[in-house]
């Protein structure tokens, strides 16, 4: 498909359309509607220059795809995305904003991402950023299309930034309950040591070292703890990067059963939350996810006490919204941006709050 095609269908477009790829994030977020919109034609590497570290691709083009081309440079993107079994695409990796087990070390999406080339509501074909950190025109402007589920218009192309692999990892396990783990987690995290990912589930806390050889040994045996061996750590760090482990496939089990699946967004150094359910703790503490069957007020409630958020990830029912309620002013900002992109408000209506 070609984009003065796509553009021709936007400038007539007034009805809602549905932007997707291979749908593997239709559970996130509100319910899409409209006529399908599918980006899957648009498929390829527009340039990829690994000595500069920048890939330009298309936005149908799946995540696997791109990551087995860096990885025959030794490259990565080194926030995580989620592949979800294969099926994620780069434009709907841009479009969730969802990040892996690295984020709270190496940045999230937005950090990453250069700059883009967007169809508006207008049919207008709109290019932002650039192929490096200090090209800013338009810089801002592309990261505002992460996590934005695609309400402000047809990501056609992005740029990222890419990283080179780590030339040593490593990865430990701790036995400690919650509270012992979120007090290590920050003692550690004022130190420095090569800590790329952590997770804390079920009494026992993971970290993943990456980094040169000699930082990587000085911090394993600093930290004591037990070794992991490579072939079980890479497995564990897959399954909670695709959300695909353990915990995940419970979590899974009890939404059908009429739980929820919580994503807090808090400061690092909030204390342990007595809620009920079961809780996986990522991002030196910074991100937790609650399976639990509370009434969503109660578990905003809580987050909003400890200082963060909490988005909606997984349920049957929805009604009580994913997102947190913005505030007037931000979500007078929110309205501006969609009428200023998408005029006729065609664009996944309803993904992120209903009125957008």
């Amino acid at each position: 498909m070609r984009f003065d095609d796509l553009q021709e269908r936007l400038r007539e477009a007034r009805t809602p359309l549905r932007i997707t790829g291979h749908g593997s994030k239709d559970f996130y977020g509100e319910a899409p509607q409209g006529e399908a919109l599918s980006t899957l034609a648009l498929n390829g590497i527009t340039a990829y220059e690994p000595s500069e570290l920048f890939l330009s691709v298309l936005a149908g083009t799946p995540l696997v795809d791109v990551e087995a081309q860096l990885a025959q440079h030794r490259q990565r993107f080194a926030f995580e995305p989620p592949r979800f079994g294969g099926r994620g695409t780069v434009g709907g990796m841009v479009a969730a904003g969802l990040s892996g087990p690295s984020r709270a070390a190496l940045g999230s999406v937005r950090d990453h991402l250069l700059g883009a080339v967007l169809i508006n509501g207008n049919g207008q074909l709109l290019n932002f950023g650039g192929t490096v950190m200090k090209n800013v025109a338009g810089f801002d402007v592309s990261r505002v299309l992460a996590g934005s589920l695609g309400q402000l218009g047809l990501i056609t192309e992005v740029t990222l930034k890419v990283l080179p692999l780590p030339a040593a990892t490593r990865t430990l396990r701790f036995d400690m309950d919650q509270a012992e783990a979120l007090m290590a987690l920050n003692r550690w995290g004022g130190q420095p040591l090569p800590i790329e990912a952590s997770a804390w589930w079920d009494g026992a806390l993971v970290l993943r070292l990456a980094g040169a050889q000699a930082a990587v040994q000085a911090a394993c045996a600093r930290l004591g703890g037990d070794d992991i061996p490579d072939d079980l750590a890479g497995p564990f760090w897959s399954g909670l990067r695709d959300q695909s482990d353990e915990f995940f496939i419970g979590a899974e089990r009890a939404v059908a059963g009429g739980a929820r699946l919580w994503r807090l967004s808090l400061p690092s150094t909030a204390p342990e939350l007595k809620l009920h359910g079961e809780q996986l703790i990522e991002w030196g503490g910074a991100q937790r996810w609650v399976v639990t069957p509370l009434e969503p007020a109660a578990v905003r409630e809580a987050a909003a006490g400890a200082g963060g958020h909490a988005t909606l990830f997984r349920a049957l029912d929805k009604g009580c919204g994913c997102f947190t309620p913005l505030s007037a002013p931000l979500a007078a900002i929110h309205r501006r941006l969609k009428a200023s992109f998408d005029p006729h408000g065609v664009f996944n209506p309803g993904r992120l709050y209903a009125e957008l």
